[in-house]
């Protein structure tokens, strides 16, 4: 396995192009919107720029990381010689499935599709595809060059083959991969974004304020980040869009999403991605405040 094609050039995008780049895969970043691949290649160069800072790679180091990563629009030319696939475009059922059946179309006829999807179920995606024991869930945890883990998800169809091969290159861009079964939010979200979804509903029925609520998980039950601050990370939408996959796949109320957190995706208060969520971001600062709109008058 040699060349790594990466969809979509947002945060998981560039990140994962960073981490197969810099373990020696020639690596081509597609997305539709030639701005987005422009500030991704800043993104993955200001990373490269802490890790030097770090003393952790030298210059040179960088550059030839950077030299592994090329940029494409079309989707066409940038799967033609794949080897692996990683979709890692929006949280959204119905683009994953167009993009699927398109990498199938054009990518080689031996090339393994992943998605990075983090709720949609694998055994669906693999269903716009001809190829559905080529198809498997890689989701990477934010942010990419970070995290350790890679939750390696199984669809009905996925071979053994394709799981072994998988769960090997993992190894070799030294992340731990973990194997689970095709069911909605797999297991990471399964566990987290119910307590996420928690936490608002505590702040939307007032028993405790923003800085509470995450002070007291991050303080009583060593959280690196409180409930509120992950979800600004993640962002507000794809928690959304996840407890709403969730709460159809298994029509247990529990999954249900709070009023607040559907609110506040539609008023466009996302987290950290719009400058808004549960905290306000200011950009080139690391502090975060409190949002106006909840804190007591």
């Amino acid at each position: 396995m040699q060349h790594i094609t990466v969809i979509g050039a947002g945060t998981m995008g560039n990140g994962i192009a960073q981490v197969f780049a810099t373990h020696h895969y020639q690596v081509t970043l597609c997305d539709v919107s030639a701005p987005a691949l422009e500030k991704a290649l800043k993104t993955i160069s200001g990373s490269l720029d802490r890790l030097i800072k770090k003393e952790s790679i030298t210059e040179n180091e960088k550059s030839v990381i950077l030299s592994h990563i090329s940029t494409n629009t079309e989707l066409k030319v940038a799967v033609a010689n794949a080897d692996l696939i990683v979709e890692a475009a929006t949280e959204n059922e119905e683009l994953k499935l167009r993009i699927f059946k398109d990498m199938d179309q054009y990518a080689p006829e031996n090339c393994i599709l992943a998605t990075n999807t983090s709720s949609i179920s694998i055994t669906k995606i693999a269903g716009a595809t001809s190829r559905p024991d080529k198809v498997i869930g890689m989701h990477f945890m934010n942010p990419v060059p970070v995290m350790a883990l890679i939750e390696i998800i199984r669809g009905y169809n996925t071979s053994d083959e394709v799981c072994t091969t998988i769960t090997e290159l993992s190894k070799k861009i030294q992340k731990i991969p973990l194997e689970v079964n095709d069911y909605p939010g797999f297991v990471a979200n399964r566990i987290l974004m119910p307590m996420i979804n928690e936490a608002i509903h505590t702040l939307h029925e007032g028993v405790a304020g923003v800085a509470e609520i995450d002070g007291i998980m991050k303080l009583g039950m060593a959280h690196p980040m409180g409930p509120l601050a992950l979800a600004d990370f993640i962002g507000l939408d794809v928690c959304l869009s996840i407890l709403r996959v969730m709460f159809q796949g298994f029509g247990n109320p529990k999954y249900a999403p709070s009023p607040l957190l559907v609110n506040m995706v539609t008023a466009g208060k996302l987290g950290r991605k719009s400058g808004e969520g549960f905290y306000v971001y200011v950009e080139g600062s690391k502090d975060m405040i409190v949002s106006s709109n909840f804190t007591k008058s």
